[in-house]
């Protein structure tokens, strides 16, 4: 998913309001599973569907302001008069719902359906090794293959056709200018084309399959990837203006986030994902993919970096 260009170009201010409004006048309508008989408790394991994300209303915003001390004359100048700020803000309420509930609710996959996709493509590639497959951190009964970093790794491969890529980096991400570090990332990235060091493209993934609550090392991770792509931008610009041109290499490193997991993103985890559409929409993140959207998505995204990798000049240091 790329963001939508009507809200790539929001204020601060714009921005205020969506994140106070959303924590205020709340990110999820009821839930609209019926109400079981009295004294019957429902089937363990049967979770309630959770309601769609909401698309809160000026009056909502009203009462919830009120409470607050705050007034919406920046959103409504009065008599319904509805400002320009106030119908760029309730039209990405609607965007964002709109997106969140019909497009990134059924991409994203349960880890019944993650390890069944990575079984499909493990028996469509019968020559390729798959001992010492990556393992998640969880213990017991939730140790488990990394599905989603796994197929990730598949797809990114099969596209680039043998060029170099560093599904695991152990060294933070740097870019260089005539030979020596010029910019270092705070933390170290998931993935990195071709490599951490002067990479065309990184990509961190999230994927929690086995996790039983939305716990704060989730809500870390969420938080973690802003970092990074406030980094990245600034990274960006250093790019443009001081090595590009007088390098001969591409101004910009493309930042992916790729996350899944429909229990603890969907059911539990939906403001989360309010915060990566946000995200997304204020440049921290040029694209993120959800869940089965790696199909689709990641082989146009590698075969595209592929090409460009191969149009640089050999004493390009991507190239090196």
């Amino acid at each position: 998913m790329r963001p939508d260009p009507r809200f790539t170009e929001q204020t601060p201010e714009f921005w205020a309001n969506v994140r106070l409004i959303g924590e205020r006048v709340g990110y999820r309508e009821r839930s609209q599973s019926p109400k079981l008989p009295k004294g019957q408790t429902r089937p363990k394991g049967e979770e309630k569907t959770p309601g769609r994300l909401r698309v809160p209303t000026l009056a909502q915003t009203e009462a919830a302001f009120r409470k607050l001390g705050l007034t919406v004359h920046r959103l409504d100048s009065g008599g319904g008069q509805i400002t320009d700020l106030g119908r760029a803000v309730f039209a990405y309420f609607q965007h964002r719902a709109d997106v969140l509930n019909g497009f990134v609710m059924p991409s994203l996959m349960t880890a019944a359906q993650a390890a069944d996709e990575y079984t499909r493509m493990k028996r469509e590639r019968p020559n390729r090794d798959f001992s010492g497959e990556r393992m998640n951190k969880q213990s017991q009964d939730k140790k488990k293959p990394s599905y989603f970093s796994l197929m990730i790794q598949l797809l990114v491969d099969d596209a680039l056709g043998g060029l170099p890529c560093d599904h695991d980096p152990q060294a933070l991400t740097t870019i260089t200018k005539d030979g020596a570090p010029f910019r270092t990332l705070v933390r170290r990235v998931d993935g990195a084309f071709p490599s951490p060091i002067d990479p065309l493209a990184v990509w961190e993934i999230k994927e929690y399959y086995h996790t039983t609550t939305f716990g704060s090392r989730v809500a870390d991770g969420v938080y973690v990837s802003l970092l990074d792509g406030m980094e990245l931008r600034e990274l960006d610009r250093a790019l443009r203006e001081e090595v590009a041109e007088h390098e001969k290499r591409p101004d910009r490193i493309e930042h992916l986030l790729m996350v899944d997991a429909f229990s603890c993103w969907w059911v539990q985890g939906a403001s989360y994902l309010c915060r990566i559409i946000d995200m997304l929409h204020m440049g921290y993140v040029d694209e993120v993919l959800f869940g089965r959207e790696i199909f689709t998505r990641l082989p146009a995204l590698a075969a595209g970096w592929a090409s460009t990798y191969r149009s640089l000049p050999p004493q390009s240091s991507a190239t090196k």
